[in-house]
């Protein structure tokens, strides 16, 4: 369990609870500063009061709580000559000093005793687990009753947890076995059966209906019905390995406000989303504002549902999608889109159709491809038009993003930002070709793109340059361009929003 970023150890390594509290925290008091570091009449009789009371200090803390049942928890051993002044306090006090220190001090602190270990379980709101018999056993309950945040999708994979080999992927960390010769990390036998998935989620939704986040891995209809009817305030939701029909458990959720669907994983696990599973979202969560949809299949079909139901949708994430061809002209049905995100994509869009059906997104701003191939120049070409109202693009370590590709950028003619990042095939010129036209451009940023040369900047990208308000050029490490427009005032009419030349 790590109870903060430090990642300070845990007594039990099952957990991995999180809580609010700041931690950006200069000094924490200890006890006696607390209660001794001002020296007053008051506090003189506040000692004389504590002295004349520690005959109580070996007795139990004054609660009815049942410290049994935190089970699995080791409290250290206090002097019992020594008077517990804490027991003067109540929970509520107690509380209070807790939440006000910092993320670090909370494992050791709730070692202290029982009493402290229930009070900073109070604490916690954000719980990551891994182990299925800690929520089976119902002692998580008694641990953390509080919670608002769960993470379960560990604890639905059966994995060797001792072989000492853990595989990462953007979405999911799991360990693998030394003699692992499967075509999946992930089978079916390796998670849990559903009757046992189903009970647990239940009990979550029974004892925690103020639920406002939730991920789970491989869950059935069963089980996430019982969340859409317990767990009214549930906000987010996140589901690896999710298909079709269990997404019609989530048709309840009426306050869902961010849905991350992760479908299929390629070598972990494999499962479908499609139109049937997009549709049903969508007219289940009709207050979604941002939706990410990972390794996920589906059609125009799909997403114009997703655009015609979710009209609050504002963000919309696409993680190595397997669309067919033409979805890109669906996006015009969502009209309060803010973002569009494509990341990991192998294609953009395999058959977008004619450029009058396409229709457009008046309402974008942002537009971000990051490791996408962009070779498909219909495609790329389709998404520009489609997005012609953005105001500002970045292009993260695009393959294929060359001259041609990047003129359909020309279509958007409204972009006040642009950044690039490892567009290795992009040049000066093409960068040129495209900038030049865009009147309201403000801010620009090109960071490791080789074939951009200082050498090449022509005067009219020049002039350009000194009227941006923000300008980061460091398109290789040779770059020198900054020291040979030393003392040329390059950059001072963007005002102090500039950020100098870096070679």
């Amino acid at each position: 369990m790590s109870h903060s970023p430090d990642k300070t150890p845990s007594p039990n390594p099952n957990l991995s609870p999180r809580s609010p509290a700041s931690s950006k925290r200069s000094k924490a008091l200890s006890s006696p500063d607390l209660w001794f570091k001002v020296q007053s009449p008051k506090n003189a009789a506040l000692k004389m009061h504590i002295k004349s009371l520690s005959a109580i200090s070996s007795a139990s803390p004054p609660s009815d709580t049942d410290f049994s049942l935190l089970t699995g928890f080791q409290s250290s051993a206090l002097d019992p000559s020594v008077p517990d002044y804490t027991l003067l306090l109540s929970d509520e006090l107690l509380l209070q000093i807790f939440s006000r220190l910092p993320l670090s001090h909370y494992v050791s602190n709730s070692l202290v005793c029982k009493r402290w270990l229930y009070l900073h379980g109070r604490l916690v709101q954000s719980l990551k687990l891994t182990d299925w018999s800690f929520l089976n056993s119902g002692r998580i309950f008694f641990r953390f009753p509080n919670l608002t945040e769960i993470d379960i999708v560990k604890a639905c994979i059966r994995t060797p947890r001792n072989s000492g080999i853990l595989l990462t992927h953007k979405n999911l960390s799991v360990h693998i076995d030394t003699q692992f010769s499967r075509t999946e990390f992930i089978e079916q036998n390796d998670l849990l059966p559903y009757d046992f998935l189903d009970s647990g989620l239940q009990m979550i939704a029974k004892r925690y209906p103020n639920l406002r986040r939730i991920s789970a891995f491989g869950a059935s209809e069963t089980g996430l019905l019982s969340i859409s009817n317990e767990c009214e305030m549930l906000q987010e939701l996140e589901l690896h390995c999710c298909g079709d029909l269990s997404l019609k458990g989530i048709s309840q959720c009426r306050n869902l406000q961010v849905v991350k669907l992760i479908g299929s994983v390629d070598g972990f696990y494999t499962s479908v989303v499609s139109d049937i599973g997009l549709t049903l979202l969508a007219q289940g969560c009709r207050r979604l504002v941002k939706l990410e949809l990972c390794g996920c299949e589906g059609s125009y079909d799909g997403i114009k549902a997703i655009g015609q139901c979710c009209q609050m949708l504002e963000e919309f994430t696409l993680f190595d999608h397997r669309m067919d061809g033409g979805w890109l002209a669906a996006l015009s049905f969502c009209s309060n889109l803010k973002t569009l995100r494509l990341q990991s994509c192998k294609i953009i869009d395999s058959s977008p159709g004619p450029d009058e059906h396409l229709g457009s997104c008046p309402t974008l701003e942002e537009l971000h491809l990051q490791q996408c191939l962009m070779r498909d120049k219909p495609g790329v070409k389709a998404l520009f038009l489609v997005c012609e109202a953005v105001r500002e693009i970045v292009l993260q370590n695009c393959w294929g993003l060359d001259d041609e590709v990047f003129g359909s950028a020309s279509l958007c003619r409204r972009v006040k930002l642009l950044a690039l990042e490892g567009c290795a095939s992009l040049t000066t010129g093409g960068l040129e070709a495209v900038v030049l036209d865009w009147k309201d451009l403000q801010k620009l940023r090109v960071i490791s793109s080789n074939k951009i040369k200082d050498s090449e900047v022509s005067p009219a990208l020049a002039s350009l340059f000194s009227v941006l308000k923000e300008l980061k050029w460091r398109p290789d490490t040779r770059s020198i361009l900054s020291s040979s427009l030393a003392g040329t005032g390059l950059g001072n009419k963007g005002g102090r929003f500039f950020k100098g030349l870096k070679g």
